[in-house]
Protein backbone atom coordinates (compact mmCIF):
# COMPACT_ATOMS: atom_id res chain seq x y z
CA UNK A 1 0.00 0.00 0.00
CA UNK A 2 2.71 2.57 0.73
CA UNK A 3 4.10 1.47 -2.62
CA UNK A 4 1.33 2.67 -4.45
CA UNK A 5 1.13 5.89 -2.37
CA UNK A 6 4.40 6.67 -3.56
CA UNK A 7 3.66 6.30 -7.18
CA UNK A 8 0.74 8.52 -7.03
CA UNK A 9 2.33 10.82 -4.77
CA UNK A 10 5.34 11.10 -7.86
CA UNK A 11 2.73 11.03 -10.35
CA UNK A 12 1.01 14.31 -8.87
CA UNK A 13 4.56 15.78 -8.81
CA UNK A 14 4.73 15.03 -12.06
CA UNK A 15 1.22 16.65 -13.00
CA UNK A 16 2.17 19.44 -11.06
CA UNK A 17 5.55 20.07 -12.71
CA UNK A 18 3.79 19.88 -16.53
CA UNK A 19 1.02 21.94 -15.18
CA UNK A 20 3.43 24.72 -13.89
CA UNK A 21 5.54 24.80 -17.08
CA UNK A 22 2.19 24.87 -19.37
CA UNK A 23 1.60 28.19 -16.91
CA UNK A 24 4.98 29.53 -17.93
CA UNK A 25 4.55 28.39 -21.49
CA UNK A 26 0.99 30.33 -21.21
CA UNK A 27 2.65 33.19 -19.49
CA UNK A 28 5.44 33.61 -22.23
CA UNK A 29 3.09 33.51 -24.96
CA UNK A 30 0.92 35.90 -23.64
CA UNK A 31 3.89 38.31 -22.67
CA UNK A 32 5.06 38.23 -26.61
CA UNK A 33 1.54 38.55 -27.63
CA UNK A 34 1.68 41.95 -25.52
CA UNK A 35 4.86 42.66 -26.44
CA UNK A 36 3.56 42.65 -30.34
CA UNK A 37 0.25 44.09 -29.38
CA UNK A 38 2.27 47.45 -28.31
CA UNK A 39 5.33 47.60 -30.94
CA UNK A 40 2.06 47.87 -33.27
CA UNK A 41 0.40 50.73 -31.41
CA UNK A 42 2.50 53.80 -33.09
CA UNK A 43 0.55 52.36 -36.19
CA UNK A 44 -2.75 53.74 -35.03
CA UNK A 45 -1.09 57.20 -34.16
CA UNK A 46 0.27 57.26 -37.45
CA UNK A 47 -2.53 57.31 -38.67
CA UNK A 48 -4.38 59.69 -36.61
CA UNK A 49 -1.32 62.16 -36.93
CA UNK A 50 -1.61 61.87 -40.60
CA UNK A 51 -4.87 63.00 -40.94
CA UNK A 52 -4.94 66.06 -38.44
CA UNK A 53 -1.64 67.05 -40.64
CA UNK A 54 -3.85 66.73 -43.63
CA UNK A 55 -6.44 68.73 -42.26
CA UNK A 56 -4.32 71.38 -41.00
CA UNK A 57 -3.22 72.13 -44.69
CA UNK A 58 -0.07 73.77 -46.10
CA UNK A 59 -0.22 77.13 -44.69
CA UNK A 60 1.85 78.42 -41.43
CA UNK A 61 -0.19 79.54 -38.68
CA UNK A 62 -0.30 78.26 -35.43
CA UNK A 63 -2.35 75.23 -35.46
CA UNK A 64 -0.55 73.71 -38.60
CA UNK A 65 2.96 74.15 -36.89
CA UNK A 66 1.30 72.87 -33.06
CA UNK A 67 0.31 69.44 -35.15
CA UNK A 68 3.84 69.17 -36.74
CA UNK A 69 5.53 69.82 -33.55
CA UNK A 70 3.08 67.24 -31.87
CA UNK A 71 3.93 64.92 -34.88
CA UNK A 72 7.70 65.30 -33.98
CA UNK A 73 7.96 65.33 -30.54
CA UNK A 74 5.61 62.05 -29.93
CA UNK A 75 8.07 59.90 -31.92
CA UNK A 76 10.92 61.05 -30.12
CA UNK A 77 9.67 61.01 -27.03
CA UNK A 78 8.64 57.53 -27.57
CA UNK A 79 12.21 56.40 -29.05
CA UNK A 80 13.56 57.66 -25.75
CA UNK A 81 11.50 54.72 -23.64
CA UNK A 82 12.04 51.69 -25.43
CA UNK A 83 13.17 50.23 -22.85
CA UNK A 84 10.76 51.20 -20.28
CA UNK A 85 7.57 50.47 -22.39
CA UNK A 86 8.87 46.49 -23.27
CA UNK A 87 9.73 46.51 -19.30
CA UNK A 88 7.14 44.72 -18.27
CA UNK A 89 7.14 41.63 -21.08
CA UNK A 90 10.71 41.33 -20.62
CA UNK A 91 11.03 37.24 -19.93
CA UNK A 92 13.80 34.92 -20.75
CA UNK A 93 11.55 32.83 -23.55
CA UNK A 94 10.40 36.17 -24.90
CA UNK A 95 12.10 37.01 -27.83
CA UNK A 96 11.95 40.89 -27.90
CA UNK A 97 14.09 41.71 -30.52
CA UNK A 98 11.17 41.99 -33.01
CA UNK A 99 8.20 44.00 -30.84
CA UNK A 100 11.18 46.73 -30.66
CA UNK A 101 12.18 46.66 -34.27
CA UNK A 102 8.93 47.04 -35.01
CA UNK A 103 8.02 49.75 -32.58
CA UNK A 104 11.37 51.97 -33.72
CA UNK A 105 10.44 51.27 -37.62
CA UNK A 106 7.02 52.52 -36.64
CA UNK A 107 7.87 55.58 -34.65
CA UNK A 108 10.79 56.49 -37.24
CA UNK A 109 8.24 56.71 -39.66
CA UNK A 110 5.91 58.99 -37.47
CA UNK A 111 9.20 60.71 -37.18
CA UNK A 112 9.54 61.40 -41.23
CA UNK A 113 6.23 62.22 -41.53
CA UNK A 114 6.79 65.10 -39.05
CA UNK A 115 9.96 66.27 -41.43
CA UNK A 116 7.71 65.85 -44.26
CA UNK A 117 5.04 68.00 -43.14
CA UNK A 118 7.76 70.29 -41.60
CA UNK A 119 9.06 70.66 -45.39
CA UNK A 120 5.47 71.04 -46.89
CA UNK A 121 4.93 74.09 -44.49
CA UNK A 122 8.23 75.72 -45.81
CA UNK A 123 10.09 75.66 -42.25
CA UNK A 124 13.09 73.57 -43.40
CA UNK A 125 15.63 75.21 -45.43
CA UNK A 126 16.17 73.17 -48.07
CA UNK A 127 17.06 75.77 -50.26
CA UNK A 128 20.23 78.13 -51.32
CA UNK A 129 18.09 81.30 -50.51
CA UNK A 130 17.73 79.82 -47.14
CA UNK A 131 20.86 80.55 -46.68
CA UNK A 132 21.58 83.63 -48.30
CA UNK A 133 22.46 85.43 -44.87
CA UNK A 134 25.17 83.82 -43.99
CA UNK A 135 26.98 83.53 -46.77
CA UNK A 136 29.74 86.47 -47.30
CA UNK A 137 29.43 89.12 -49.90
CA UNK A 138 30.31 87.71 -53.83
CA UNK A 139 33.31 89.40 -54.90
CA UNK A 140 33.59 91.97 -57.79
CA UNK A 141 35.19 90.19 -60.92
CA UNK A 142 33.90 92.85 -63.26
CA UNK A 143 33.99 96.74 -62.61
CA UNK A 144 32.66 99.28 -65.61
CA UNK A 145 33.05 102.94 -65.85
CA UNK A 146 30.71 105.25 -67.33
CA UNK A 147 31.71 106.80 -70.64
CA UNK A 148 30.43 108.89 -73.63
CA UNK A 149 28.39 108.23 -76.07
CA UNK A 150 28.46 109.30 -79.51
CA UNK A 151 26.09 109.93 -81.72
Amino acid sequence: MEKGKGVMMGRRWADDSTLSRQKKDAEANWKSQKAWEVAQSPFKNLLMMGFMMWMAGNTVHLFSIGITFSALWQPISALQGVGKVFQPYKDNKVDLLGPKLLFIALNLGGLALGVWKLNSLGLLPTHASDWVSSLPPAQEVEYSSGGMTLR
